[in-house]
């Protein structure tokens, strides 16, 4: 087997990513993305996107700042199915966590589906710790294209961060 090594860098997703991400969601979930990156315009979130050298995102997410006050909120992360277990989610994760710091902020938390073992593994092999859990729920796009409801029980997790840089 030969090992492949590709230089991957973390920028800001902007609209014109959108064509690029299917893999990521439904149309529906896109159409809520473009109103996250009006948000990300003005400060409330950022959005980030991880891409090779051909600047075609394989990885997003985003991090809220509006939710928990003196902490950065994880959420929608997604790897390319194709790419996942590559350390891209790393990659990403701590992309997120230098942005929470460089706002001054030393606390990132996020929820993870409880349904979802593999993503949790990765939350704490970075550090992160279960403190809770809650419903959550959110419209989804079925296959016929209709919306229905998806409804869930997450973890909450969170982290220490070092001082902001």
């Amino acid at each position: 087997m030969t090992n492949v090594v590709v230089k991957l860098s973390v920028r800001d997703l902007v609209h014109a990513d959108l064509a690029s991400c299917g893999w990521a969601g439904s149309d529906h979930h896109l159409a809520g993305v473009v109103g996250q990156l009006e948000r990300a315009r003005i400060g409330e979130v950022d959005y980030l996107a991880v891409c090779p050298a051909t600047d075609i995102p394989v990885a997003k997410g985003g991090i809220d700042y509006q939710i928990k006050a003196g902490a950065g909120t994880l959420w929608q992360l997604a790897v390319h199915p194709a790419l996942q277990s590559c350390g891209i989610g790393t990659l990403l994760v701590e992309a997120a966590e230098l942005r929470i710091r460089k706002r001054g902020l030393l606390q990132a938390e996020l929820a993870v589906e409880e349904n979802n073992p593999r993503a949790r593994a990765l939350y704490e092999r970075l550090g992160y710790v279960a403190y809770d859990r809650q419903p959550d729920s959110w419209d989804e796009q079925a296959p016929d294209g209709s919306l229905r409801r998806y409804e869930t029980i997450c973890t909450l997790m969170r982290k220490e961060l070092t001082d902001a840089p």
